[in-house]
């Protein structure tokens, strides 16, 4: 089926699927905060970030993320979900 031939809301559908790629390995970028080079590592397990020429730095795995902020719990959930409970 052409593009032309689907509706706006298989052509969003087919976009959308198409847009999630898997994390099955490491992506490593570079970013700067206050002046200061860091490098992100992204892995399925988790994320690292460290400063530029170091070894150690700060890592979170998705769990830990995920336990602490997602969820029912999380702390960017609205006020008003909060009285419903």
């Amino acid at each position: 089926m052409s593009p032309s031939e689907q509706s706006a809301g298989e052509r969003v559908q087919a976009y959308i699927t198409i847009m999630a790629t898997k994390l099955d390995k490491t992506i490593r970028r570079e970013i700067e905060i206050d002046g200061e080079v860091f490098t992100i590592a992204i892995s399925p397990e988790g994320f690292r970030l460290t400063k530029k020429r170091f070894r150690s730095g700060v890592a979170l795995s998705w769990r830990a993320l995920w336990s602490r902020y997602g969820g029912d719990s999380s702390p960017f959930a609205s006020a008003d979900s909060s009285d419903e409970r």
